[in-house]
């Protein structure tokens, strides 16, 4: 008998769900790539993994900071914190937790196959100084050290020897570890069975150190690639909640009395950039110069751009307009420069191509993916049409996110479309280091258009080393400003979390688009 790819999923979901429990059934575009938490830089496996592995702070649904497996902090010197660690804490496997777990991570994170240390490399040197103290000492002074922290998920060191598991997992290499298959963590729910692009089924953690706030007795996470399919197994009943949901298929979630749409803004702001530095422009046909280093250029783009009419026509009203390169849910967002530099107006745009020498405009190559962000293509025909009616004639580069992506890389562009969520820090900082300051061989390998203002890179030095919160803000205000004014970028707006479930069913949404389920609330 063949069945269907949803009758399929709802057969498998079936035989992991025991009748009678208190279950969640979920859906997400892909899979977990692996159970390793070292091993992995993919944001949905290391969100996924949260609910089983834990750090030293962890974010709260409000993406406030806040204790896990350490209980207080000090800042011993510019450069050291001192950690108290939780006592009585047990890992899933009945093993304790103490600081050489804390100092083995660490290790394992230095091991060839881990992609996971990311924002850690900062870190110099993990050390115990007591059963349950640690030092964690920085290359430099580094105040956000707390929000890198979420990044490090503790394993217990004698689990993973036994594991064959005490070097991360190479997914490069198609390794395979104990870790890899199975996982043996402190947070609030355990792994009971795990099948690649199946039903991962999970369960409370009933040794769990914390006092849990969901009321789950057991989760199941199904990947549904197709768009379509994931909608309608939610319709059909073969999931409870999907954390990503077709803004188009919003109305007919909402025509569904037993179900609804969670939504709310995200952390990832999209933007457009400009080849900043080339003398002349790859995609265009003028000759000689790049009209893009001229700030009257930039600003015409700008004004000939309404985001009004984006947001509501293209996003079906599902955006917030961005005034700066950083969402104002990010920490350290200045909130009251959140406004749009110049309004929306085609004729003052017309008249500063003229100024710049452009009276009747010309042509220029627009990059954008056509299945990575939130109705991005659209996005980019409408504004092609926008930029078209002031003189600029769009070349359009709109491709697959594999195509798009290597182009990005290779800043083979004139203009482009991208989008920045400041993860994993959840703080402006990621976003003016990694996006916005001077690109060099090891750093702001986000800069695609190679903007470079050395005043901005000069606060964005003292922004990475101050640790007065009051300062600091000042310092992230004034460097936005700087890159406000140069009209360096063209922020459009903050694009939707669409996560639809049944209407009985709180999921807790979050601005960082992750799942918390120790959070989760089934009526």
């Amino acid at each position: 008998m063949h069945l269907t790819r949803a009758a399929a999923v709802a057969a498998l979901l079936a035989l992991a769900t025991p009748a009678g429990a208190k279950s969640l059934s979920w859906s997400f575009s892909a899979d977990i790539l692996t159970l390793d938490p070292h091993s992995s830089n993919n944001t949905f496996t290391n969100a996924f993994l949260d609910n089983v592995y834990e750090t030293l702070v962890r974010h709260n649904q409000r993406l406030e900071l806040e204790p896990a497996l350490a209980t207080r902090w000090e800042v011993v010197s510019p450069t050291v914190w001192r950690f108290q660690l939780r006592d009585g804490v047990r890992f899933q496997g009945g093993e304790t937790f103490g600081a050489e777990d804390v100092v083995f991570s660490w290790q394992r994170l230095n091991t060839p196959g881990a992609l996971a240390r990311g924002v850690l490399s900062i870190i110099k040197e993990i050390r115990a100084t007591g059963p349950l103290t640690v030092e964690i000492e920085t290359e430099r002074p580094f105040p956000i050290l707390l929000n890198a922290l979420t990044q490090m998920h503790i394993m217990d060191a004698g689990w993973a020897a036994a594991n064959n598991a005490a070097a991360a997992t190479n997914l490069q290499a198609r390794e395979e570890t104990g870790a890899s298959r199975a996982a043996n963590g402190t947070g609030p729910f355990r792994i009971i069975s795990r099948q690649i692009d199946g039903p991962t089924v999970l369960a409370p953690y009933a040794g769990w150190w914390d006092t849990p706030q969901h009321n789950l007795t057991e989760v199941t996470f199904q990947p549904i690639r197709s768009a379509p399919t994931r909608t309608a197994a939610l319709l059909g009943g073969q999931v409870d909640a999907l954390v990503e949901l077709p803004l188009q298929d919003i109305p007919r979630i909402e025509a569904n009395a037993n179900l609804k749409v969670v939504q709310g803004p995200e952390l990832r702001t999209i933007y457009l950039g400009f080849d900043h530095f080339r003398d002349e422009l790859v995609y265009s046909d003028v000759r000689g110069r790049n009209p893009l280093r001229d700030v009257r250029v930039r600003q015409a783009i700008y004004q000939a751009i309404d985001v009004e009419t984006l947001r509501r026509s293209v996003m079906r009203g599902n955006a917030w307009i961005a005034g700066t390169m950083a969402s104002p849910f990010l920490n350290g967002a200045p909130t009251d420069i959140n406004t749009r530099t110049f309004p929306y107006d085609p004729d003052a745009a017309k008249r500063l191509l003229a100024e710049a020498g452009y009276p009747d405009g010309f042509s220029l190559g627009l990059a954008c993916p056509n299945d990575r962000y939130v109705y991005d293509e659209r996005l980019c025909i409408a504004i092609s049409g926008m930029l078209g009616r002031v003189g600029i004639r769009i070349i359009p580069q709109f491709e697959t996110v594999a195509l798009w992506s290597r182009r990005i890389n290779a800043s083979d562009v004139s203009m482009f479309m991208v989008g920045h969520a400041g993860l994993p820090l959840a703080d402006v900082y990621s976003t003016l280091s990694e996006v916005l300051r001077t690109r060099t061989p090891n750093a702001a390998g986000l800069n695609v258009g190679r903007w470079s203002n050395a005043a901005f890179d000069a606060l964005v030095d003292r922004i990475a080393e101050t640790g007065d919160e009051t300062q600091r803000r000042a310092l992230i205000r004034e460097a936005l400003l700087i890159e406000k004014r140069e009209v360096a970028h063209v922020p459009l707006h903050q694009q939707p979390v669409v996560w639809a479930s049944r209407r009985n069913i709180d999921l807790a949404q979050s601005p960082d688009n992750r799942l918390r389920l120790r959070y989760v609330q089934v009526n």
